[in-house]
Parts: C-alpha cells; structure tokens; sequence
C-alpha cells in the first residue's frame, strides 16, 4: 500500500473534525430521550459496530490488509484510551445539560490545548512559538467562555464539565497517538465495545433507563458518524502529523458544530460569546500554522521518511 502523503493526512484530518461536529448540537437533542451515561455508551458502541460492518464488508470482499494488529507491548496505552473514553463523554453529556450546544461546541477546543500540553510535558512532543500562540488564544476563548456571569467571575458548571471532557480526551489523543500505526479499524472496535459497554454498565448502575426505544438507533447512528469515522479518520492523520498537531486541524470542529447548533437551536448566544467566537478562530488558525510540521517525520506504517510540504 502506498503511503499517504502528508497533504492526505491533513484532509483526514479535518474529515474526523467535520463528522465529530454533529455530536453536540444532536447529542444535546437527544439527551431529552436518554440519560447522559447510557448515551455515551451507546455513542460509542454505535462506532464499534459501524466499523464492524466496515471490517466486515472489506473481509467478504476480500480487500488486502496490510495493517498491523495491537500487541502486548501497546496494552497500557489501549486500556488508557478506554478508560478516557468513558470518562470523556459522559462528562460532556453532563455538561451539555447545562450549557447551550454552540457554547459547547467551542469549549471543545480546549481539547486542543489538553493535547498539546500532556504531549510536551509527557510524551516530549516539540511545540513551536505559533502553536503557543495558538494555544494561548483558545485558552483565552475558553476562559471567556466558562463565565457564567463575567462581571461576578461566576464559573458555569457545565462549561466546567466540558472543559474536563477536553483534558480527558487530550490524554487520551496522547494514548492513541501511541498505537495510531495499528490498524485503526482495530483501534476503534476497542473503544466502541469496552468504553461503550463501560458507560452503560455505569449508567444501568447508577438507575439510568431507556425511555424512548428509537433514540437508541439514533443514538447509535451518531455515534458511528461523530466518534467512529472520526477515530478512524483521526488515528490515520496522527500517524505524521502527531497528537498536538492533528489536534489542531481538528480545532475547525466547534466552528461547524457551532453554526448547526445555531440552525437547529435558533438562539443567539451574548456578545460575549462572539467576543470568544474570535479568540477562538485566531487560535485554531495559529495552531493550525504550526511550523514544525514542515519537519522531517518518519511514517510509521511504512517506515518510510518523508519531508512535508512547504
């Protein structure tokens, strides 16, 4: 199979960040017909069997494989991976309950700076001058966006909920960054039978029930398009551009789940949400300008040394 150049990676890239958009804006509707845990169970085994199917559909036709499978040596980051993602999402549900989707939707690029931070300090990721900036800009937005009342300095719960999905999932993009040269579709059956069977065992135990039968398949068929195409997606991207990277094209996300949430809710959010809606667009267009992209950076798939476009 012939390697992905890395203008590729970075339209997979912003694939994963277009499918993810819709998980707000239709997971905050459908909150009104299941309990925020078992949703986020369900979001996550809708994406195992989506890919399932997919892996199913390549066997019978018998498509060559040249992925390689998970191992003992990539355990810890696998079950780290998990136990994240169904911490994530739940947090996120219940943070949705009280906060609007489109404010939701660009709190979620806190995520953005969790990753860059936990690859610098842990994984020893290089992080440029611009990415800083980048960062320092979301930060900022996020900041702006959290206040309940910015005259009183008044933290929103839910934002607070949201921003802790974020650093969640930023040591989680971190862990799967770790095992992004396996076969991705392996990567995303993990998360969708494990994360998800764990959030709904946690939400059956906590007394959470289904109240409306259908939210289920819709519950299912988000969760195939916002979490499983977009792991896959994602896990493809990482493998040159790196967990902070790719991280950042993924920062066009809240922008497309803010516009559907302003479609589908119909409300306009306070200027002051306007004032972070800027902040933010500076710092996802400085992250996604990062410099040392352009370096040298080895497939590790095919083994193969590329130098990225200019």
């Amino acid at each position: 199979m012939k390697a992905m150049s890395i203008k590729t990676r970075i339209v997979l890239a912003i694939l994963a960040a277009a499918f993810y958009a819709i998980n707000s804006p239709f997971s905050k509707v459908l909150l009104n017909y299941m309990p925020s845990t078992l949703m986020a169970g369900f979001l996550y085994i809708g994406a195992g069997i989506g890919m399932g199917v997919i892996a199913l559909i390549r066997k019978l036709k018998k498509a060559e494989n040249v992925e390689m499978k998970l191992t003992k040596k990539e355990l810890p980051y696998t079950v780290a991976m998990i136990m994240l993602d169904i911490a994530a999402p739940i947090c996120l549900l219940f943070g949705l309950k009280s906060t609007s989707a489109a404010n939701a939707a660009l709190l979620n690029n806190f995520e953005i700076v969790a990753t860059a931070i936990i690859a610098l300090i842990i994984f020893k990721e290089k992080i440029s001058v611009r990415l800083w900036l980048g960062i320092l800009f979301v930060t900022l937005s996020c900041a702006l966006l959290s206040f309940e009342d910015v005259m009183s300095l008044q933290f929103s719960y839910g934002s607070l909920l949201i921003l802790a999905a974020c650093i969640c999932w930023g040591f989680e993009n971190n862990c799967t960054r770790k095992i992004s040269s396996k076969d991705p579709r392996q990567i995303v059956l993990l998360k969708g039978i494990f994360s998800g069977s764990g959030s709904i065992i946690i939400g059956l135990i906590i007394g959470e029930r289904i109240r409306v039968l259908w939210s289920v398949f819709a519950v299912l068929g988000v969760g195939f398009v916002a979490y499983g195409l977009s792991i896959f997606f994602y896990v493809y991207a990482q493998r040159i551009l790196g967990a902070a990277r790719t991280s950042a094209y993924y920062a066009i996300a809240p922008f497309i789940g803010t516009l559907l949430s302003l479609v589908i809710f119909r409300e306009i959010p306070q200027y002051t949400y306007f004032i972070a809606l800027g902040l933010m667009a500076i710092g996802a267009w400085l992250s996604s300008q990062d410099k040392l992209l352009f370096k040298k950076r080895r497939d590790p798939l095919h083994g193969s040394e590329k130098k990225l476009y200019k």
